[in-house]
């Protein structure tokens, strides 16, 4: 559900970017309907998510919210991480947060009937309630925790975690600080060594 960090860590590419945005609608051997830089775009995705799912640091940040929201609490840790990177957007990019969201939902608007039907259902209402800039704001993570709730096939609290969010502000904080610069070494990493081997 990070998909700010998603969206950042692709780099300039689009094709990269659209790869990363409907990677977690494309399961198993689904992927060999793409080829080039959209496939390698949900490799991307899927190795962003193992290394962020192993990392200790993250593990931390979910040990931290699992008594409360057990399966949950790792969706949860990705959605504060957006949080602290929109909030601290300035820090990471030269270009504006509203420039860069807008960029992201013209490209997946223009090459919508490229997207799996379950991104093309997302990409409405991401645009809507401008996830991405959003982020920035409790009020924005609020209310995508609210519509996550209503979901959820089980009884998920979700929507009460932006109160766990701000208890623990510091350091959920100090834990993104502290992981985010790792991911972004290896989603470089990954994306200079599969471009060489292309």
């Amino acid at each position: 559900m990070n998909f700010l960090a998603h969206a950042y860590l692709s780099g300039d590419s689009e094709e990269l970017l659209i790869g990363n945005f409907i990677a977690d609608a494309v399961k198993g051997s689904a992927i060999n309907n793409y080829s080039g830089k959209i496939k390698e775009g949900i490799l991307l995705h899927r190795s962003i998510d193992a290394f962020t799912d192993s990392h200790p640091v993250v593990r931390t940040s979910i040990e931290r919210l699992r008594p409360d929201y057990h399966k949950y609490s790792g969706v949860l840790v990705d959605i504060f991480y957006d949080h602290f990177l929109a909030k601290n957007w300035n820090r990471h990019s030269n270009i504006e947060l509203k420039v860069f969201a807008a960029r992201v939902y013209s490209i997946m608007q223009n090459n919508y009937a490229q997207l799996p039907q379950r991104s093309q259902q997302l990409l409405p209402y991401m645009i809507r309630f401008d996830w991405l800039t959003n982020y920035a704001h409790l009020e924005g993570i609020q209310r995508v925790l609210n519509g996550m709730s209503r979901r959820t096939t089980f009884v998920s609290n979700m929507e009460k975690a932006v109160k766990n969010l701000v208890n623990n502000y510091a350091e959920f904080e100090a834990e993104f600080n502290a992981f985010f610069p790792e991911l972004l070494q290896h989603s470089e990493k990954f994306i200079n060594g599969s471009s060489l081997a292309l």
